[in-house]
């Protein structure tokens, strides 16, 4: 079952390895009034969070299954090789696939698999973006010159979405503040101009 969103508030999610930072600065500046709560989904679950309403819109690693949603393709991610640094990849400026040919391949960057790469007993091939976030002094990574990337999208459900998705949208696409300022919030600052003001009215002239 799907939560309904809070009006005046944006939930955003976003799997291992994408930063926000650009993106909910200029949210704070604009839309004061709409705090943001960014929340870290694990890939295999960024579609049910969309799914329950966890979160009203969410940065995901493509592919994923687009029925009933909208996304918006934003970036490529290099792929790499995450090793120990006293692993003979570690020698390498870039290594190909077929120098993985013989190595225990992983691609779930979760606590376990990291530890299996600090001890040498395995390797991880995952995006760039991850093995940065997630950076240690005793593991390195080297690029996979011949591995396909992956992409980072924003999506959200295609039915009752958020109030304010466009302008989160308008925001993460570079908009001018102009033309991201919300509906919400030019009707309450006309409503404020157009208010009569409240202060006590000045008293008539006797006669």
């Amino acid at each position: 079952m799907t939560t309904p969103p809070a009006a005046d508030r944006l939930t955003v999610g976003f799997v291992p390895g994408v930063t926000l930072t650009k993106w909910t600065t200029v949210w704070a500046e604009r839309f004061r009034r709409a705090p943001l709560r960014s929340v870290e989904i694990a890939q295999a679950d960024q579609r049910a969070a969309l799914d329950q309403g966890l979160v009203d819109l969410c940065f995901v690693r493509l592919p994923i299954d687009t029925a009933g949603l909208h996304v918006i393709p934003l970036y490529e991610e290099a792929p790499v090789v995450w090793v120990s640094k006293e692993h003979p990849i570690a020698a390498f400026d870039e290594v190909t696939l077929a120098d993985l040919a013989d190595e225990t391949v992983l691609t779930e960057a979760d606590a376990e698999s990291i530890n299996q790469v600090a001890l040498e007993i395995a390797v991880l091939r995952v995006p760039m973006s991850i093995a940065r976030t997630h950076s240690r002094r005793d593991l390195t990574y080297r690029p996979v010159s011949d591995a396909s990337g992956t992409t980072i999208g924003l999506a959200w459900r295609a039915e009752d979405p958020h109030p304010l998705t466009e302008e989160f949208i308008g925001v993460v696409r570079g908009r001018t503040a102009n033309s991201s300022r919300t509906r919400q919030e030019r009707t309450r600052q006309e409503r404020t101009a157009a208010a009569p003001r409240t202060g006590r009215a000045r008293p008539g002239r006797r006669r």
